[in-house]
């Protein structure tokens, strides 16, 4: 009888480990492959200037003094060199606020509304106004706290850089370590703010056609959701310790059987 428990209980816990294995269309990504020549690349991503965004603005030319006053720096503390007498000070390039109506303060231009410009219509701006008194300035733009969130069933949970000026969904979830195994790969989550209003789209990164959604190239600020699946939703209701206690009352009924048989 115990010989008999005991094999069916051993049934039991191999039908749980084949039944709970995900599918392979749960996992893999992109699985139409195939079709990809189908779809059109997604409108590349041409992030603009957000409130409370920072920049850093440097503006140069053959003749450098002449763009002096357009850079604003900040003098550090003096540096002292052991080998001679001579004094001499760090410059830092100082980074533009966008307040909250969107503006900034620039030297000798004054204020300047950039949000919802790109970064290439703002140093086309700047070129344009900086040429009526410095002859072929060069305008370089930086947005260095272009950082976008990763949360749910990723590795490395985080809000993380952007250096560049675009980052794909893809990226951000590599920025994160990828997905979990338990990760849902039908329903990622992209939230964005757009004119003070939060929206969101749900991605299905199994399929291509995840590359045409407006939402694939993320923006600075997006939060990225990756969902648990329903595997890991139903074990949270479980103590996360039972395949132990499963173990053992496996190892005890098999002492069990070989005592009483």
């Amino acid at each position: 009888m115990y010989k008999k428990l005991h094999l069916g209980f051993m049934c039991v816990l191999l039908s749980l480990a084949l039944f709970s294995c995900a599918s392979s269309e749960d996992i893999l990504l992109f699985q139409d492959i195939e079709r990809l020549s189908d779809y059109s690349e997604a409108q590349r991503n041409n992030p603009t200037i957000q409130e409370d965004d920072m920049l850093i603005i440097t503006v140069s030319a053959p003749d450098m003094e002449s763009v002096r006053p357009y850079n604003l720096l900040i003098e550090t503390r003096p540096m002292y060199r052991s080998s001679s007498i001579n004094l001499s000070t760090n410059s830092q390039q100082q980074t533009y606020l966008v307040d909250s109506d969107g503006n900034i303060e620039f030297p000798i231009l004054g204020r300047i509304q950039v949000a919802g410009l790109s970064r290439s219509e703002l140093i086309d701006y700047l070129r344009e106004e900086i040429s009526k008194d410095v002859k072929n300035p060069i305008v370089n733009i930086r947005i260095v706290n272009y950082k976008i969130t990763v949360l749910g069933e990723v590795n490395r949970p985080g809000s993380y850089t952007v250096e560049g000026e675009r980052v794909t969904l893809p990226e951000a979830l590599g920025m994160a370590g990828d997905m979990t195994i338990y990760g849902e790969r039908k329903n990622i989550i992209v939230l964005r703010e757009i004119d003070g209003k939060k929206e969101h789209r749900i991605i299905d990164i199994t399929s291509v056609e995840s590359l045409q959604s407006d939402y694939y190239y993320l923006k600075q600020n997006d939060v990225v959701y990756v969902s648990p699946n329903g595997a890991q939703v139903q074990s949270s209701k479980f103590n996360r310790n039972a395949s132990v206690y499963v173990s053992v009352a496996s190892l005890l009924l098999s002492v069990l059987v070989l005592i009483f048989k």
